[in-house]
Parts: C-alpha cells; structure tokens; sequence
C-alpha cells in the first residue's frame, strides 16, 4: 500500500487501535476482533512478544486488506525492521529525528510522539505526516488538542491516551486528525475471556463517534 493511500484510510477512518497484546496469539485474535468492527487499521506495538513476527506474519494474511502499523518504535534500526517485515506506517511515543529520516527513505508515513508545540513543530518540521500527542489526558485531553491546533492548523494531529466512548467526540471536534486508542477498544481481558465480540462492537462504536462528530 503507498504511502499516500495509508495517510487517506488513516484520515478517512479516524480510529488508530493499538495492540499490546501478550502473546502473537492474542495479538492476531485482537486484530481479527477489530478488523470485523470495521476498522481496518491497527498498530502492533514493540512491546508484543515478537512483534516484528508478528506483523510480518499479518503482512503475509491480509496484505492490502488492512493498514498495517508498527508502534513504540523508539529508533531508526526498529523502524526499518517493521517496515521490511511489512509494516505500512510507524507510530513512536516519543520523537526521534533518526526514524523520520528513515521512514521518510522509505516512503513509509511517519507518527512520532510530541507533547509540547515545540517537539510538535520540530516533528512536523523534520517530515512527520501526523504528530501523536502523547499522554494527551496529562494536558487536558481534548481542550490541549484544541489549543495546540489554533496555532498549527497545518499539523495532523493524533492524540493517544484518554481518548475513549465518552471523549472521541470531543477530541474530534477540537481538530484531531484521527484517534489512538489503547485499551479502551483493544480489550485484551474481553479477549481472553472469550468475548472478541465486545472489541468489535467498540470498534463500530468509535468509527461511529468519529463519523457523528464530524458531521457535526
């Protein structure tokens, strides 16, 4: 999948589901679960035991059916691993100037974490196609999204952390360009009580949220 189509399905859907499962078993359930509430992105955080396997093992099942992303990369080396094993976007809590350059060699859409305008401005700066604000909720969830896009209109912003059914209405209204959610979709304790149904029914609920809120 080119880079630009990966940036329109990320705009398009507006929910960004990240899987931090315990095992690649759990991982590949959770993705399963998510892809039949409609959304067919998600991010496989390097913190799933075998992580890189793991979506290199999803790149050979789905192919383009889903839009393949690897998250908490903290580094250039980890960046170019995932994007060989078949990752289509990367998503870093935190910013470093080495992973842009490289997914931007690649030609692979780059998300690294700031929380402040400035490591915003230098993200956005240094090539970054969405900036993740990240802990979003530690600055006041949707009013700093809000407030950081007065000033950065220019920016895709995707907030990660506090985003849930009661906030993402508002974390769209105040600009966010799409949404990270953790926990609050990928319910891993859902999962391996046997109710991948739950995540699926939150999933619908979320592309649901994102589509009211911005008719609104």
């Amino acid at each position: 999948m080119k880079r630009d189509e990966v940036i329109r399905k990320i705009k398009e859907i507006g929910v960004v589901p990240v899987v931090r499962a315990n095992s690649p078993e759990e991982a590949m359930a959770a993705v399963e679960a998510i892809k039949a509430g409609g959304v067919p992105i998600l991010e496989i955080t390097m913190t799933v035991p075998g992580a890189v396997k793991v979506i290199e093992q999803l790149a050979d099942k789905f192919g383009d059916e889903i839009v393949l992303g690897a998250g908490t990369v903290l580094d250039a080396e980890t960046a170019r691993a995932c994007i060989l094993a078949g990752a289509t976007f990367v998503v870093s809590p935190a910013l470093n100037l080495g992973t842009i350059e490289l997914c931007r060699r690649y030609a692979v859409p780059i998300c690294p974490g700031a929380l402040t305008p400035t490591e915003v401005v230098t993200a956005w700066q240094a090539g970054a196609d969405f900036v993740k604000v990240f802990p979003c909720s530690a600055m006041g969830g949707a009013s700093y999204i809000k407030g950081l896009k007065a000033p950065l209109p220019q920016v895709d912003l995707i907030p990660t952390g506090g985003v849930n059914l009661n906030t993402a209405a508002d974390f769209i209204k105040a600009g966010s360009s799409a949404l990270g959610i953790g926990a609050d979709l990928v319910d891993l304790k859902a999962l391996r009580e046997g109710n991948a149904q739950k995540i699926t029914d939150a999933a619908i609920q979320f592309v649901q949220i994102v589509k009211d809120a911005r008719a609104k």
